[in-house]
């Protein structure tokens, strides 16, 4: 699908993909929708302003008032034949052959007011996030990690491969991409085999290599979403890092699951993916040998994505470290199922809701999506670029995932980056007087 508008062969933003986010710039401080092309992004505030849409069906364009908005939850509510019927106009507008040439190719004034330098926008959270779930999704991660705990005969626990284990995690400290995090204060055991625990700034904050879903269509308390339906409810996909406190969640996780050593923070990449834009990208996860219960038996084998991942590190003194290269082919459970299974009960999801896959891992050294994995532990420590090792994340470092699949055209359908820095604890926390 060749442009009009020059976008770089390298970019994750092709025609193929055109994400969607919030942007606000200098010039305009209100938040408002916008999707990437290249190196740049089409303000759709502006562009709907500016009758950008008027080939658009008129019944389509009746709800075009979402784009005055400050999230990108209304648009989602919409559902996915809108969310298609809205990416397929964009795409024949920005094509080089366009049959609308006179809606943005040649039509110079509006070209001036919504087309603008992606380097000149900043991107803020692009869903107004009500709750957020994470998964446990990646079954090499959680056998990596059992094996750790409890050696590879016990690594999984009994439900695992019947059910998608999950908890739910702190929408309030989500945050997008290039937001610093303090290091978190919390109780951890000061050294193997302790049984008293110290107060300190976690000694052991990882990194998680996950994707995240976001959700675009409600349903009603008591009524789950049947496995058949579940794809209907998917808005689109961002990168995200879930930052562990592994010392405090050790500690604490025992009997009700992770608390504060997960809600200080959890960084998401700015730009929605389509669901739409992933479909040539499915393929088959990791093979489940139980018999699952009907509400999770999927009739495709194509169910999971496939997205080539990596994760970086970069220190204070700019050295950047590749740890990370591995793919979303890695995950036990598809996203249909973690729906199924997390409204079987009868949750009410709703347009905004956050779904992490859990971390990412493959079984191979250079392949695990955290630092735990990678270092055994903390036993065997990550060799740095420029020299240094980290056995975990130290003050002042920034991880960096990148995602992307690459079409049979050639083009690439990416995220851009996820980035985070993790600055020094507090210096000091309040006790009662």
């Amino acid at each position: 699908m060749k442009s009009w508008l020059p976008i770089p062969a390298s970019s994750h933003f092709s025609l193929s993909n055109l994400p969607f986010g919030i942007i606000s710039t200098s010039t305009q401080v209100k938040q408002r929708p916008a999707v990437a092309v290249g190196d740049y992004v089409l303000d759709l505030s502006a562009f709907a302003h500016g009758a950008g849409f008027s080939k658009l069906a008129p019944d389509l364009q009746q709800k075009t008032d979402v784009f005055a908005q400050a999230t990108l939850n209304g648009f989602a509510a919409l559902g996915r034949p809108y969310h298609r019927a809205i990416r397929n106009y964009l795409q024949e507008v920005f094509r080089e052959d366009t049959p609308y040439p006179e809606v943005l190719k040649t039509n110079n004034a509006l070209r001036q007011a919504a087309l603008v330098p992606l380097s000149k926008t900043q991107v803020h959270l692009p869903l107004a996030i009500g709750d957020y779930t994470d998964f446990f999704a990646g079954r090499n991660h959680a056998f990596n990690v059992g094996t750790l705990f409890r050696g590879p005969a016990n690594a999984l626990q009994p439900n695992y491969n019947h059910l998608p284990v999950a908890y739910h995690g702190r929408a309030s400290s989500v945050v997008i991409s290039g937001t610093p995090l303090r290091r978190p204060w919390g109780q951890a055991l000061p050294a193997p085999g302790a049984d008293t625990p110290v107060f300190r700034p976690s000694a052991r904050l990882d990194m998680e290599l996950e994707l995240g879903m976001f959700v675009c269509r409600g349903n009603a308390l008591g009524e789950p979403i049947p496995l058949h339906e579940a794809e209907d409810f998917i808005f689109g996909y961002v990168l995200m890092n879930d930052w562990s406190a592994r010392d405090i969640q050790q500690w604490e996780y025992v009997p009700l699951g992770p608390f504060n050593a997960k809600n200080f923070g959890t960084t998401i990449s700015g730009w929605v993916v389509l669901a739409d834009a992933l479909e040539p990208f499915r393929t088959e996860g990791l093979k489940n040998e139980v018999e699952l219960h009907p509400y999770l038996r999927n009739k495709r084998t194509d169910n999971i994505l496939d997205i080539q991942l990596e994760v970086s590190i970069t220190t204070t003194k700019g050295n950047k470290t590749t740890v990370t290269k591995t793919s979303s082919k890695n995950l036990l459970w598809s996203w249909p199922q973690m729906l199924a299974h997390h409204t079987i009960a009868g949750c009410n999801l709703r347009p905004g809701d956050l779904f992490g896959s859990g971390t990412i891992s493959g079984l191979d050294a250079g392949t695990h999506g955290s630092f735990l994995e990678q270092t055994q532990g903390g036993k065997v420590p990550i060799k740095l670029e420029g020299g240094g090792e980290r056995k975990f994340v130290e003050d002042g470092d920034t991880i960096t995932i990148t995602g992307w699949a690459v079409g049979t055209d050639g083009e690439i359908v990416g995220f851009g980056d996820c980035v985070g820095q993790i600055l020094a604890a507090f210096p000091t926390v309040h006790s009662q007087k």
